[in-house]
């Protein structure tokens, strides 16, 4: 109806004018004072027409001031939406900044007892949907002093992974988990020497494998692993994760230990590139 009338509303209104001038015509006296005929058939018509055309043009009245208001009304709710939308917005802002604190509140507190450390914070942007890695791009690169190997954690000290490709504002991470991760690392109370290598069956289930530990190792499910420093990829110290458990390999002959990373790699939204520390020799 409202397309309607804004369509042929015009035409409408020029007919019930042009009819209300006809009658008018219609029932107008002769010059010798008298009616005729089709001034009398127009006079007894003119009162029920007359309420006619004025109920007309009531209806038509308010009609177009339904579809004013109609209109008025549209323009005010997308007006209410858009300051809902902005107001969502700022609410997301000032969320998100206040996550952002809190995660550089804890960083700070993780760097005083790490003296030597050098960071840069960086956002990530996307994350890599392949299956055969698991890495993301972060949004700062070499322009702020990032190198490809450099140590990813978060605001607490977990490793997050490693820099594996490098640009001037960009730079890839590869995760604990990714097939193409290694670190030397030390396990347990006894601080037992080890290797944590990518495997891709372990990455489908966000975990990773404890190898090249000597025969005569003891290792316990529940036994902590945290890097080594050896070597200078990592600071030594950050922790990767926990033995969740023990697996022998192919024949039987050797076994290795799988790990539960510390870092829930889902809920990441930002991370710390440590740039800088001190080298164990």
């Amino acid at each position: 109806m409202k397309k309607y009338l804004k369509q042929y509303g015009v035409r409408l209104a020029i007919i019930v004018a042009a009819a209300a001038l006809i009658m008018g015509l219609a029932v107008r006296p002769r010059e010798d004072g008298s009616a005729g005929a089709l001034s009398g058939v127009a006079n007894s018509l003119r009162i029920p027409i007359q309420g006619a055309v004025g109920s007309v043009v009531d209806w038509m009245q308010g009609i177009y001031g339904y579809v004013y208001e109609y209109d008025k009304l549209v323009a005010e709710n997308e007006a209410l939406r858009q300051q809902l939308a902005e107001a969502q917005e700022r609410v997301r802002s000032s969320a998100e900044a206040a996550e952002e604190n809190v995660r550089l509140r804890t960083l700070l507190g993780y760097l005083e007892k790490n003296t030597t450390f050098v960071t840069e914070s960086a956002m990530i942007t996307s994350w890599d949907a392949s299956n055969w890695v698991s890495s993301f791009t972060i949004s700062k690169g070499s322009d702020n002093g990032i190198e490809k190997g450099d140590c990813v954690i978060t605001e607490s000290g977990l490793l997050v992974g490693q820099i594996s490709e490098l640009g001037t504002n960009w730079a890839t991470v590869r995760t604990v988990i990714d097939v193409n991760m290694d670190a030397g690392v030390l396990v347990g109370d006894s601080s037992i020497a080890a290797m944590l290598v990518g495997d891709y069956a372990l990455m489908q289930e966000d975990k990773c494998k404890l190898s090249y530990f000597t025969e005569d190792a003891t290792l316990f499910t529940g036994d902590s692993v945290v890097t080594s420093g050896r070597g200078g990829a990592f600071p030594s110290g950050v922790v990767v994760g926990t033995v969740t458990e023990l697996r022998s390999e192919a024949g039987g002959q050797s076994f290795y230990a799988v790990v539960q990373p510390a870092v829930d790699l889902s809920l990441l939204s930002q991370v710390f590139i440590i740039k800088d520390f001190e080298v164990i020799e």
